[in-house]
């Protein structure tokens, strides 16, 4: 798309589009490290790659500016790949289609991928800048942020020398984070066993949710939005009471860091209850849009004919799946005692897929508090041990601890300050960024994140505000002239 590359300014939209090009879902990054290096050498700057796929590109000080605090600026090459059921789009293969809605930038039917690309492309265009005064800079693209952090676990002691970093993956221009929640995922897996029969004198349906907002389960979890596995839950439990509707099939949800926005059963429902039936999915859809009329104002529940299935699920694991589905906790557990208005702990029950002969649940902890983060996350493999579930942890990651006193955060709001005539926001991030794990490797290492504004981050819906990216480089510029 042309127009993009008229946006302000014009070097950070270019190489935005850019990576819009390049295929880069979590774990198959391949191609976007190959760019990066290949960008690299054109740029004439030294540019590396560790085993795990990390790329460090590093541009020496403008004159005078040798004995400046070096800074680092982070981003993470890959993106979240979520797509509206109607949209026909190959993530593996296919670019990314960005186009111009007022002051939004958006993508056509699928995820925009501006968390973190348009942090990769203000990295890129500073690399590329000659005019910047700036002391020396590394610019580090990490891996697999999305799914595992893997980059970020993988990175060594001295692969880099700068000792301030800036994280380029927040989504609140005017708002500074110094300080995220940890998390952990809790996966489920049932086997997937079937009745021999499929109830006579009944009728096959697909029945859907969808319309949800979704979105990022630390940034907008506590912004009272509907998930789709939940709603689901709640119409096949109690279409099962009332009804004997019965499940042959089920998915729902797709990543474990977004919000589930879509649902789907395929079901059967005995003759004689299907006007009932029917009447009680209307109603339902009458009772979702009334509570959620405010937070998801686009939900919707269709009811379709479908052909009757070749299998059911066996009664007492359709019995199981639904009671543990509906008891298991979502969303905000608990607020923070030390910093208004910010989320310490919750819980994301992220999908439910039928996997060949298995079932399985994914779901995502998160919290600001150590204990808190591992009690949350027992309590959900709790609630999936009781129906006899096979339960995997992931070691998770941990928080990364704000520091009111950093010398990159005063330097940062004194820039602020001098572009914009006011102070910015100061604040710790309920969703999780690299920062906690860089900790680890590098304790004495500076940390800050911020960035241009992004709404419907992990869902379709994203969208990226065009003017922030202006004032995002700006606000840069002016730290890099001013750094001591």
């Amino acid at each position: 798309m042309k127009e993009i590359l008229t946006l302000e300014p014009q070097r950070v939209f270019y190489y935005f589009n850019e990576i819009c090009k390049v295929p880069r879902p979590s774990k198959h990054e391949e191609r976007i490290v190959a760019w990066l290096l290949e960008t690299g050498k054109q740029l004439g700057l030294e540019t590396k790659r560790d085993k795990i796929g990390n790329v460090l590109i590093s541009k020496p000080a403008t004159p005078g500016k040798e004995n400046v605090t070096p800074v680092i600026f982070q981003s993470h090459v890959d993106m979240v790949c979520e797509k509206n059921t109607d949209t026909v789009f190959d993530f593996d293969a296919d670019a990314i289609q960005p186009y111009i809605d007022g002051e939004w930038l958006k993508a056509k039917g699928t995820t925009l991928g501006a968390d973190d690309g348009i942090g990769m492309a203000i990295a890129l265009a500073i690399l590329e800048d000659k005019t910047i005064e700036h002391g020396p800079i590394e610019c580090l693209f990490t891996v697999d942020e999305e799914t595992g952090l893997t980059g970020a676990f993988a990175i060594e002691p001295g692969f880099m020398k700068g000792k301030m970093l800036l994280n380029l993956d927040s989504e609140d221009e005017g708002e500074f984070f110094i300080g995220c929640a940890g998390g952990k995922d809790t996966v489920a897996t049932l086997d997937c066993e079937y009745e021999d029969r499929v109830p006579t004198n009944s009728a096959a349906f697909m029945l859907t949710v969808k319309g949800l907002l979704g979105g990022h389960s630390g940034d907008d979890i506590n912004k009272g939005r509907a998930n789709a596995v939940k709603l689901l839950t709640r119409l096949l439990w109690n279409g099962y009471q009332l009804f004997d509707v019965r499940i042959a099939d089920i998915n729902t949800g797709n990543l474990r860091n977004a919000i589930p926005r879509e649902g789907f059963a395929h079901i059967t429902v005995p003759n004689e209850y299907v006007p009932d039936f029917e009447k009680y999915v209307a109603e339902m859809r009458a009772m979702f849009q009334k509570e959620f009329f405010v937070t998801d104002p686009g939900i919707n529940v269709e009811l379709q004919k479908a052909d009757m299935p070749a299998r059911i699920f066996l009664e007492l694991l359709q019995l199981d799946l639904m009671n543990a589905l509906f008891v298991c906790p979502n969303g905000v557990q608990a607020m923070s005692q030390d910093i208004p208005n910010f989320v310490e702990t919750s819980t994301n029950l992220a999908s439910v897929k039928v996997d060949g002969e298995k079932i399985i649940i994914t779901t995502s902890q998160r919290s600001s508090v150590e204990s808190r983060k591992e009690n949350i996350a027992d309590k959900v493999a709790t609630t999936f041990y009781m129906i006899a579930a096979d339960i995997q942890q992931g070691d998770g990651y941990p928080g990364w601890t704000p520091n009111p006193e950093s010398e990159g955060l005063k330097v940062l709001v004194d820039a602020y300050k001098r572009v914009f005539n006011k102070g910015p926001e100061v604040k710790a991030i309920h969703a999780g960024l690299e920062c906690g794990l860089f900790s680890k490797k590098y304790p004495d290492l500076d940390m800050v994140s911020y960035g241009p504004t992004l709404r419907g981050v992990h869902s379709p819906d994203e969208k990226l505000l065009i003017p922030t990216v202006k004032m995002c480089w700006d606000l840069t510029v002016e730290f890099l002239k001013i750094m001591k």
